[in-house]
């Protein structure tokens, strides 16, 4: 199965990576959304027990997308974090992630999730809740413009596929509003409510696989 569904949204070429992830190439540009780096670890702290190495996989991950294509750019659509930044093994790892990428540009629209953003530290350029570039508008909630294409995240859409009993992480594609997955492993989502001519694009590990449109 591909790993990248491509398509043309707004004329400019984009991949639907089935790893969760929006690649631009015309702009050597990546896009995730909903990181919530420390979530894992937060949970724990409320003595929640979970699995370690979640935000260890994710970082992996990233560093694969980056390794595989050229990027200059990583773009976090909203949710970098998951609440308060507390200095755990999560804030380790992404400093030690950062350190190896330092000359990567990583841009962080703001989340809801995304209160102590300004406090944590993170090595990166906290971009507002909202940004232009080209033909599209960044943002993390899946709000519409008059003019402009939103890429965005919050909603994290899931699909189940024929034949399977899970539900895997989605691209939403709308009039002129494209809902990224969230690029954590560790949060759950939503089934989209599709309207005519919406379209989903399942990632099923690292597979892209583009569901008919709807009628």
């Amino acid at each position: 199965m591909p790993n990248k569904c491509v398509l043309t949204l707004s004329g400019e070429q984009m991949h639907l990576l089935g790893d969760r992830a929006l690649y631009w190439p015309a702009r050597e540009a990546l896009l995730i959304a909903d990181l919530h780096l420390g979530k894992a670890d937060l949970f724990r702290r409320a003595g929640i027990g979970l699995p370690v190495g979640g935000t260890g996989d994710d970082l992996a991950r990233l560093t694969r997308l980056v390794e595989q294509r050229p990027v200059r750019t990583l773009w976090i659509l909203g949710d970098v974090l998951h609440g308060a930044a507390h200095r755990a093994a999560w804030y380790r790892q992404w400093q030690g992630w950062r350190e190896q990428h330092a000359a990567l540009e990583i841009g962080a629209l703001a989340g809801n999730h995304d209160r102590v953003l300004p406090k944590a530290d993170l090595g990166i350029t906290l971009l507002g809740e909202r940004v232009q570039e080209g033909p599209f508008l960044l943002r993390h909630d899946p709000q519409p413009h008059p003019t402009l294409h939103v890429l965005c995240g919050h909603l994290h859409p899931l699909v189940r596929l024929p034949g399977m009993q899970r539900r895997w992480p989605a691209f939403w594609l709308r009039d002129r509003l494209t809902v990224l997955p969230a690029y954590s492993r560790f949060t759950a989502g939503i089934a989209p409510v599709m309207q005519a001519g919406e379209q989903l694009v399942a990632c099923v590990e690292d597979a892209a696989i583009a569901l008919p449109a709807h009628t």
